[in-house]
């Protein structure tokens, strides 16, 4: 396989930022769609309105009326770190509110797979509750839904997930990508939905002075920020200007040493520094070990860890969670080998490409660690992957990752047009979705995504690029450049951390622990050496250059007994010839 090309993000004019602002960090953010300090403003003034949420004045009354009367509320909660932190904060929320019992249930993946089934609502319905709240689930739960309205039970659904061609009858629905929705962001993560329904209800039983008449203080939702900040990132949706204001202040509370106790000992057993927290940590760091239990366990252990109040009842969870994640590591990695040996022996008859679209399966994989692999091998042979593990009845459960230019959830949803009864059911967004079919399906599903793939890639096909924020100057390998990138905004999906490239020459390299390297780099035009880490990388080629590589790298501030210093990281090299 051809290495990826390198493409260079172009810069549009940017004279109206401010010149305070570094030279490079202005190309940088210009380059995202961020050209003037408006584009800037992170502060809470600018978020979007509840009340072009449509269903949001339903959804209040729902919830206004099951407080007022006393009812019994129950969240049905998704069991990954999204839904863990939207039940989270909903069951805070409510309390702050003055409601009286709240519980909630999270669907064990392993007995009744996602979301509001019958069989859950049979569950719910032994609590005797007035109202479910379904968070991060529920727009594709039309069974479930009907289920409990037959019981008597009202349904708000709160989800951001795209809606099929059937609406469920829920008694309220918030969603951002239902159709006619006016609420001008799409990217809401399903804690920023929930969080979104919590401001609406304040506001509403703040007009029928609720908390005077109840002795309770005014409520302040922004202590809750820190939660929307882990919901949104690890659910890896878009961080346009509205996510990124909410992203920014939640990691702004977890700084100043205001975050739940839950996520301050995830970040605790992370060993990561609570003072410096960036989104990079919440991504590759606490959601990992929150959505292990999820993956594994039951994640009500998750839950507990959010909602928790006693620092060492948090520590104790958290160090469950961080148990959890090293025995999902170690399940991945045998995963992981597996599958490279699967897609390594994928050829067509008649050539030596890979399909476009790639179909995984092995009879030993576990079910909660496909999403993992799929978006794994997605990255290392860039193309859309679903990877699937078996499950009880003769049926398979899959997960699927995409890559830019392909929209998972329609992808699925035309497979599904074109081949009536081949999927049992399915759901997702643009760049993950799941689903389930028979086994004995899985060779014409593997067919038909390919296909699909193929079609909506078009001619152009499968193009492998990396694109970057282009060379950087000698005068600007600094810690202080690096600090600068750190603290700028919330990176992440669609608003992604800056990433450069150049040719370096390799004064000196060792592997470190069992797969990293670390080098001496010399900048081309460059006098000095600068510290260097490749993670993972020791098995590549260019690994043991003795002359110049061409590296795709971010900058680092790297952190050891308490000095700070200016680390380069190496994402992809290749060996440059001659």
């Amino acid at each position: 396989m051809t290495g990826p090309a390198i493409v260079r993000r172009p810069v549009p004019p940017h004279d109206d930022l401010p010149l305070t602002l570094h030279p490079v960090l202005r190309r940088i953010l210009a380059a995202r769609g961020a050209l003037d300090a408006a584009a800037l403003d992170i502060s809470l003034e600018g978020l979007y309105r509840t009340d072009s949420l449509s269903g949001i004045d339903a959804a209040v009354s729902l919830l206004e009326t099951a407080i007022v009367r006393e009812g019994r509320i129950l969240i049905v909660a998704d069991f990954d770190a999204d839904g863990a932190t939207s039940c989270a904060l909903v069951m805070r929320a409510l309390g702050m509110m003055g409601a009286g019992e709240v519980s909630y249930i999270v669907p064990n993946r392993f007995e009744y797979g996602y979301g509001l089934t019958p069989p859950i609502v049979e569950l719910a319905a032994a609590q005797d509750p007035d109202l479910l709240i379904t968070v991060d689930n529920g727009i594709s739960s039309l069974d479930g839904i009907a289920a409990a309205r037959a019981a008597g039970i009202d349904v708000l659904v709160t989800d951001h997930h795209l809606p099929g061609k059937q609406i469920p009858d829920a008694n309220a629905i918030v969603n951002p990508n239902i159709p006619g929705d006016r609420f001008p962001s799409k990217s809401l993560a399903g804690v920023g939905v929930i969080f979104y329904v919590m401001l609406a209800l304040r506001k509403r039983l703040e007009q029928r002075d609720w908390f005077a008449k109840k002795g309770l203080g005014y409520p302040n939702l922004g202590t809750l920020l820190d939660l929307v900040a882990l919901g949104t990132i690890a659910d890896v949706v878009p961080l346009d200007q509205n996510n990124r204001r909410l992203v920014a202040q939640g990691l702004a509370r977890i700084r100043a040493g205001k975050s739940q106790p839950g996520i301050a000992a995830l970040l605790r057993v992370a060993r990561r520094g609570i003072p410096r927290v960036t989104s990079i940590d919440l991504a590759f760091a606490v959601a990992p070990r929150l959505n292990a239990a999820g993956r594994l366990a039951d994640m009500s252990l998750g839950i507990e860890c959010l909602i928790g109040e006693s620092k060492d009842n948090c520590d104790r969870i958290a160090a469950e969670l961080d148990d959890l994640n090293r025995e999902r590591r170690e399940i991945e990695s045998a995963m992981r080998t597996r599958a490279i040996t699967i897609v390594d022996s994928m050829r067509f008859s008649d050539g030596d490409e890979l399909r476009s679209g790639l179909c995984l399966l092995d009879e030993h994989w576990h079910q909660g660690v496909v999403g993992i692999i799929a978006s794994r091998i997605k990255d290392r042979y860039h193309r859309p992957v679903i990877a699937f593990a078996p499950v009880e009845g003769e049926q398979l459960k899959g997960s699927g990752r995409s890559i830019a230019g392909v929209h998972l959830r329609d992808a699925l949803d035309a497979i599904a047009a074109h081949n009536p009864g081949l999927l049992s059911k399915f759901g997702g967004h643009a760049m993950a979705a799941g689903l389930t079919l028979a086994a004995g399906s899985f060779a014409d599903f593997a067919d038909a995504f390919d296909a699909e793939i193929r079609r909506q890639l078009g001619d152009g096909g499968i193009k492998h690029e990396i694109v970057t924020d282009g060379e950087l100057c000698n005068e600007d390998f600094s810690l202080a450049l690096a600090e600068q990138l750190v603290e700028a905004a919330p990176w992440g999906q669609q608003f992604p951390e800056p990433l450069f490239d150049g040719v370096f020459f390799v004064l000196e390299r060792r592997i470190v622990g069992e797969a990293h390297v670390r080098m001496r780099l010399r900048p081309l035009d460059g006098r000095r050496g600068l510290n260097a880490i490749a993670f993972g990388a020791a098995a590549e080629s260019w690994t043991r250059s003795d002359g110049a590589i061409h590296a795709t790298y971010r900058l680092s501030v790297n952190e050891y007994r308490g000095l700070r210093s200016l680390q380069i990281v190496v994402e992809h090299a290749r060996e440059l010839d001659g």
